[in-house]
């Protein structure tokens, strides 16, 4: 009934997507000061806990119940009804749905954990938890149900292998809403204080995202092993350019600077992973780096204080990776993919960046509605008091180092 090696496999890559939540706390912990470290982990923690209770009772069957409307699925599985031990996901990978459910629901912790890094220094916890209950609620459970739930865009044709308009755009763009929304630290110390920490955060996401994006195939087999190796060629190309650029334009070669530039590689080989050759993933490396820089460089000019980048990474990373998809994809690669505008068909590209542009902005308007909305009820961003005492203190009556 159940094929044992899939199942094995999908528990693995559950165990590893799961693994890159703790990561990105490290990732985010590392680059805050050092009074605002616990608050930032914080926040990627409490969506592990917080997100699996929206998702086990209405995440998952709004993302996957039957559709209503192309837009979210029905009630049908509501506090999971009807899932069983024995039920099986409805596909040929032969694996019980209760897997799929465990896999699926880490896309949903880590997702809005990656928008804490636009805000942090500066938000308070009880607002945040009310903006991540309606954040996944309006935004990120539709955007699973129309690209991966057989809602509208999926049904349109539109392909996304892991996430690069569920995840790294939305989270993205909601970012820069974020930003604009919140305004500026007061405090000027802006320097990351634990490099190794960073690099500790950066190898957990690495690693975690083999089973983020070969994962996504759900099963074993020559995908499987396209998007694995992909995942690692793209960020390895993409950490190498950064790491040139800075040697040109900043004299010195950076180690944070190597370390943002992989994680745009994997941000953005994400949507393609299972669909395109390893010549692509190359050139996708390089042209996440390439991009992400300068959009990272945009933004300093600008003076937006996106503290962590998510912008710049992951919003510029997911909407890019789906452009490139739209032009490297192949049937060649993967038969249950598309030809991309290099094959010639531009409509497919055409209607990828349709996708992830309109994805783009109702992320970004919903998130600065909503911030609006929940300002009126209890403050958003904390007093310049607390952010000169830091957050952890304040908030949480712990410090991170004594």
């Amino acid at each position: 009934m159940f094929d044992t090696g899939n199942t094995a496999f999908m528990l693995l890559a559950t165990s590893l997507v799961m693994l890159m939540t703790p990561g990105l706390a490290f990732f985010y912990g590392g680059l805050v000061s050092r009074k605002n470290v616990l608050a930032i982990m914080m926040q990627s923690f409490v969506s592990m806990g917080w997100t699996t209770i929206l998702w086990v009772t209405v995440g998952f069957t709004m993302c996957f119940g039957k559709d209503v409307g192309g837009i979210i699925g029905n009630f049908q599985y509501l506090f999971l009804h009807g899932v069983t031990v024995k039920s099986v996901f409805a596909s040929n990978a032969g694996i019980p749905l209760l897997v799929f459910i465990a896999y699926q629901m880490m896309f949903a912790i880590i997702t809005p954990a990656l928008i804490t890094g636009a805000f942090a220094d500066r938000v308070k916890f009880k607002a945040y938890m009310i903006f991540l209950t309606v954040w996944l609620l309006f935004v990120y459970f539709p955007l699973v149900h129309m690209i991966w739930g057989g809602g509208i865009l999926q049904q349109w044709g539109v392909l996304d292998f892991a996430g690069g308009i569920v995840v790294h755009a939305s989270a993205g763009f909601a970012a820069l809403a974020a930003v604009f929304f919140v305004g500026k630290r007061s405090v000027k110390n802006l320097k990351p204080h634990s490099i190794p920490l960073v690099a500790l955060g950066t190898g957990l996401l690495w690693f975690g995202w083999y089973g983020f994006n070969a994962g996504s195939e759900l099963r074993v087999d020559a995908v499987t092993a396209a998007a694995f190796l992909n995942t690692d060629v793209a960020a390895s190309f993409a950490a190498i350019t950064w790491l040139i650029l800075a040697r040109i334009f900043e004299k010195k070669p950076k180690i944070l600077g190597m370390l943002t530039g992989a994680v745009a590689g994997l941000a953005t080989i994400t949507p393609a992973a299972g669909y395109v050759g390893v010549r692509a993933a190359m050139l996708i490396g390089i042209i996440a780096s390439l991009v992400s820089y300068i959009a990272v460089a945009y933004k300093n000019r600008k003076g937006w204080d996106d503290a962590l980048d998510v912008w710049g990474v992951h919003g510029i990373g997911g909407y890019v990776g789906i452009l490139l998809l739209g032009i490297f994809s192949s049937l060649t690669i993967n038969a249950n993919g598309s030809n991309g505008l290099l094959s010639g068909n531009s409509i497919f590209f055409l209607k990828e960046f349709i996708a992830v542009t309109l994805t783009a902005l109702y992320a970004f308007l919903f998130t600065y509605i909503a911030l609006w909305v929940i300002n009126k009820f209890t403050p958003v961003r904390v007093s310049e008091k607390t952010e000169e005492e830091g957050l952890d203190r304040v908030q949480f009556g712990e410090e991170a180092y004594i």
